[in-house]
């Protein structure tokens, strides 16, 4: 935290209470252990997680787990793959900024500890009887991920809002996703007409519509399904982020 986050004369954490915070959290969270990371582009880390955390844990896609960063600083990712019997799981990190999360990611290697909380309920594609179409951005490939992987063989369809086109193809085919859609984002929201429309288009075919990433995004889509006719209940929605926010998800 900053100066401006508590003010300068914010006393300092004695060491007792540094010592309560440290055995609260690994009280509350589960162990794990990175046993690998893979750089699949200058903004995305693919990081293997091996330990108790994940053993004989049940888990479906969709859901969400809590990683503490330090403190009680947590950061929300949704696990790619989940293997309870060899108790390992894989989170798919963005790195858009130099905030904690970030930093955490970037600085991974093999043999560091992990804690988390979770997997926890976020969004949930069991008993859907019909194709999704996924709405997201860069922190939305990894629940793309964890769809194919819990729904193969389904007709699903994903369409992503980018900042760096190009990037965002190679992270998207080395990570099983070549067949996604992107659109380049623009100055105002002006690509959201088109991202509108294309999702009204694909959800045509009685599709489940689920809307991930930006707030703004996502309302605006919204209004747009919603005046073309697309029922409610054939809406989900989930707002990672927003700007000038942080852990809305």
């Amino acid at each position: 935290m900053s100066k401006g986050a508590h003010g300068s004369n914010s006393p300092k954490p004695r060491g007792g209470e540094r010592r309560l915070s440290t055995m609260m959290m690994e009280w509350a969270t589960r162990s794990s252990t990175v046993v690998g990371v893979e750089m699949v582009s200058p903004h995305f880390r693919l990081v293997a997680l091996e330990g108790e955390a994940p053993r004989g844990v049940r888990w479906a896609a969709g859901q969400k787990v809590q990683v503490a960063l330090g403190g009680f600083s947590m950061r929300t990712y949704t696990p790619v793959e989940w293997d309870p019997a060899r108790g390992k799981t894989r989170l798919l990190a963005f790195m858009h900024a130099d905030g904690p999360a970030s930093l955490w990611a970037a600085g991974l290697s093999a043999g560091d500890p992990c804690r988390f909380f979770g997997p926890r309920r976020s969004l949930d594609f069991s008993g859907l009887d019909g194709p999704v179409v996924l709405f997201g951005d860069e922190p939305s490939f990894a629940l793309a991920m964890a769809l194919r992987a819990g729904r193969q063989g389904a007709q699903d369809i994903c369409l992503f809002e980018v900042n760096d086109t190009p990037e965002a193809r190679t992270v998207l085919d080395a990570i099983g996703l070549g067949d996604a859609h992107t659109i380049a984002r623009t100055s105002g929201d002006a690509h959201l007409v088109e991202a509108s429309s294309t999702l009204v288009r694909l959800a045509g075919n009685n599709a489940h519509v689920f809307l991930t990433g930006r707030a703004p995004s996502i309302q605006q889509v919204v209004r747009s399904l919603k005046a073309a006719g697309i029922a409610s209940s054939r809406i989900r929605s989930k707002a990672y982020w927003a700007p000038g926010k942080v852990g809305l998800d």
